[in-house]
């Protein structure tokens, strides 16, 4: 690979890496403002997310720990695959009904945000990263396929155990 792309995977996964870990703090922690782990069970359950406890630190740890991962480029299909399901989850859970645009809270960004994880875990973490240099192989495009197909499975039992919330009145 040219130099350029290394360079260029490494400088996205240091921005999405440190995005996704500030994300997955405040889930987990409550840093940087955020509703630490139990704020984020009372989103899953106004989300109808059964169990909400469950979904949230699911959740805060694909976050948290996938942006860790992508950041230092270690096991990076596993990682990418964390924030990939995070981010789908809120496009179908809190931004599909906002239409696209960001402006309205809609898809756009979060979708943005799914498609740069969807990438490194496609390509892999580039030279720079701890899976070149303590020689971590995982055998590709199989782990990565199986991981997507194991990550869409956990998405649609998510949503299929999910309850409707009420409405606000």
């Amino acid at each position: 690979m040219p130099i350029t792309i290394d360079v260029g995977l490494l400088i996205l996964r240091i921005v999405i890496g440190v995005v996704f870990m500030g994300h997955g703090s405040q889930k987990l922690f409550g840093w940087f403002g955020g509703g630490s782990l139990s704020g984020q069970t009372r989103f899953a359950e106004s989300l109808g997310l059964r169990p909400a406890r469950l979904w949230a630190l699911i959740s805060a740890l694909g976050e948290f720990l996938g942006g860790l991962g992508v950041l230092v480029g270690l096991l990076t299909p596993i990682a990418a695959t964390g924030i990939l399901a995070s981010m789908l989850i809120a496009i179908i859970k809190v931004h599909w009904p906002n239409g696209f645009w960001n402006a309205n809270r809609g898809i756009e960004w979060p979708l943005v945000l799914a498609a740069v994880a969807f990438v490194i875990g496609l390509t892999g973490p580039g030279a720079y990263s701890l899976d070149r240099a303590l020689g971590v192989a995982l055998p590709e495009p199989l782990t990565y396929s199986v991981l997507i197909i194991l990550m869409l499975i956990g998405i649609v039992v998510a949503l299929a155990t999910a309850r409707v919330p009420p409405r606000p009145r």
